[in-house]
């Protein structure tokens, strides 16, 4: 039986990815009654990457709270990162709860008052912290076109063995996407990527562009570059070409590739201000506060639009930033190995 939520805690984490489990560890570690929630499972977005995958990144930079990541191979799989990361809250004893979705927070005098959605139905959490760590990847760009909510469409690649024998469409052309395709292809499948840049980005890691490049020449793989995506069919995908004709093709599964967004729907609900353009919410850049006192945005959420500004090697440290005094925070700053975020105006 599920145990039964807190009806207060000092600090609200929402988010049990990487970057929400190192703010529970700087907070814990500061002696901060903690609870933390997430609407899936523990490291939800790397449970969604596909299975086997391998991360890119060192170890080392995957790590949090000093625990160090064993892996079988120079880099950690899905799976080992996936055990990393639940073996942290065991051994933090870190209060996470799984499959709690959060819906609405208000002030109310000094505290927060969270209405919070769990299997058993709604229930009250009161804060005085509040702090988002929800990423970007439960939230994709959506095409906004016919068909694209079909059940053989997603958002999101498991496998390629799942694809052997079909008739794919990938649409997009960053690395996520072109990596898709190439082990689609690999594993048997029929592959036509669709992307509406003329070319592909500089961006594109360098070992990939070759492999994909040769697949296009030898006509292993079929590309539409500089394409629209019109509607998607049970059975078909249609596009409109560079030359402004129409293509229908075959799809028996459709990786709409498109990238993601963080839930900006929650924040202004929350009442969290943003830069004039609307792409960035302003955020005081030494402890990461909102416009709104005492709610902080931790990881990538506190990028906007501009996600990929943040990751988890950086974002790992946005805890020590909330809950650290000031000397914690100028260590922080110093550990950044990316760009430090851009202050809102």
């Amino acid at each position: 039986m599920a145990r039964p939520l807190p009806e207060r805690v000092e600090a609200l984490i929402v988010g049990a990815g990487p970057i929400g489990l190192a703010c529970a560890i700087a907070a814990t570690r500061r002696d901060v009654d903690t609870l933390v929630i997430d609407a899936g499972a523990i490291a939800d977005a790397i449970v969604r990457y596909p299975i086997g995958m391998t991360f890119f990144t060192t170890p080392e930079r995957l790590e949090i709270g000093n625990h160090p990541l064993a892996c079988s191979g120079a880099k950690a799989t899905r799976e080992e990162a996936l055990m990393y990361y639940r073996g942290v809250v065991r051994a933090e004893g870190l209060d996470v709860r799984t499959h709690t979705r959060l819906l609405s927070a208000v002030r109310d005098g000094d505290d927060f008052r969270c209405v919070v959605a769990t299997a058993g139905g709604e229930a009250t959490i009161r804060c005085t912290r509040l702090v988002l760590a929800t990423g970007y990847f439960d939230h994709p760009n959506l095409l906004g076109v016919p068909g694209e909510s079909l059940p053989h469409v997603s958002h999101w690649f498991d496998e390629p063995h799942r694809t052997a024998g079909l008739d794919i469409v990938i649409i997009g052309g960053k690395n996520s996407a072109v990596e898709t395709a190439l082990q689609c292809h690999r594993a048997g499948a029929r592959v036509t990527l669709v992307y509406r840049r003329a070319e592909f980005k500089p961006s594109l890691k360098y070992w990939l562009r070759p492999d994909l490049e040769n697949r296009i020449a030898a006509g292993e793989i079929t590309a539409r570059l500089g394409a629209e995506v019109l509607s998607i069919s049970p059975t078909h995908v249609l596009i409109r070409g560079a030359d402004g004709s129409d293509e229908s093709i075959p799809a028996d599964r459709v990786y709409a590739l498109t990238g993601y967004l963080p839930d900006f729907d929650l924040m202004h609900r929350l009442g969290i201000a943003f830069d004039a353009a609307g792409d960035r919410p302003q955020l005081d850049p030494a402890t990461l506060e909102t416009s709104v006192p005492g709610l902080h945005l931790a990881g990538s959420v506190g990028a906007g639009r501009f996600t990929s500004e943040v990751f988890i090697e950086n974002g790992r440290y946005d805890g020590e930033k909330i809950f650290g005094d000031a000397s914690s925070r100028l260590a922080a700053d110093a550990k950044y190995e990316a760009k430090p975020r851009p202050v809102g105006e």
